[in-house]
Order: C-alpha cells, then structure tokens, then sequence
C-alpha cells in the first residue's frame, strides 16, 4: 500500500519534471526555427536538430515546424515517416539495432535479436521501462563478414552471440 503510494507520487513529479522540459525545449525549438525560416532547404536539419533535443519528434513539435514554415503538416509528416532515422517515440539512452540482413540473419541474427527480446523484455519497436534501452532491426551494416552485427549508438559489435547479450548489456551499463 504504501509501496503504491510512493510509486504514484514517483510517477506524479516525473510527469511535471517531464511537462516543464517540454516547455522549455519548444521555447528553444522557436528559436531554431525562427533562424531556419526564411533559408531554403532548411526542413529536415530543422527536424534533426528537433530530434536531437527531444531524443524523438514530437508530434507537437512537428505541428509547430509545419505551421511555422508554412509547410502543410502531411508533407512535413511525410518526411518524417519517410526517412528512417526520424522517429516518433521516444527513444532509450541505448538504442539497440540488431542486423536482418541476409548474412546476419543466416549467421544467427535472428538468434541474437530473440536474445535481446527475452533479456529486456521487450520487442522490436520498444523502449523498456527506465528509458535505458530501445531495440530496433537494421537490414544490413554493411560488415557480412563479421556476422552476426549489432550496433548500440554508434558502436558496431561484431560476432554477436545469443550467450553474450547479457555481457554486451552489461558492458554499457553507467
């Protein structure tokens, strides 16, 4: 019971922590796109940077950037779908993305994904609870000779091993 009560009043103070970020990250994304106005070519470095500072693109956001260029919210929305590395959702610390592609699958790739699936707890597409960890799929690195590949942000590991996964995590643990 009071277990409970803690977890809401935890929940309760992280949501208004969360409200006030987001108000002070759009009175900076006014900012940025006040200076990206009037300079062609400027949508999708403007929802970069917009990524960049809310690890994701807000709906929210991408209403004030359509409404701001004078770009039809479907075009913007558009893009946004279109491209690959924009996303919707939130995004974990550690964004894992475990290579599909056909070496990597016929090396064990799927082994290795259905290893981080049952480690976090969670799918494809997902971010677990704490916002440490999200996990993706990649067709391919681009490395079919060092298969399977996973990378973790920016670092490329190679020979992945279901039974590793848990050193792996552990590794980029803070």
């Amino acid at each position: 019971m009071i277990e409970d009560k803690l977890q809401n009043q935890e929940e309760n103070l992280q949501t208004q922590l969360d409200v006030d970020v987001n108000e002070e990250l759009m009175i900076h994304l006014n900012t940025i796109i006040r200076d990206c106005k009037d300079k062609p070519g400027m949508l999708i470095p403007l929802l970069q940077q917009t990524q960049k500072m809310f690890g994701y693109l807000p709906e929210d956001a991408i209403h004030r950037i359509s409404r701001e260029l004078e770009i039809p919210f479907s075009e913007v929305a558009g893009i946004v779908g279109f491209y690959s590395f924009f996303s919707t959702t939130p995004k974990g610390k550690k964004v894992i993305r475990v290579c599909q592609g056909t070496a990597c699958y016929v090396r064990g790739g799927k082994d290795v994904l259905s290893a981080f699936k049952n480690k976090l707890k969670i799918s494809v597409g997902e971010t677990t609870k704490d916002k440490e960890y999200s996990l993706e799929t990649n067709r391919c690195f681009g490395a079919c000779g060092l298969a399977p590949v996973i990378m973790i942000n920016d670092h490329v590991i190679q020979r992945v091993k279901p039974s590793n996964v848990g050193e792996i995590l552990k590794s980029f643990e803070e």
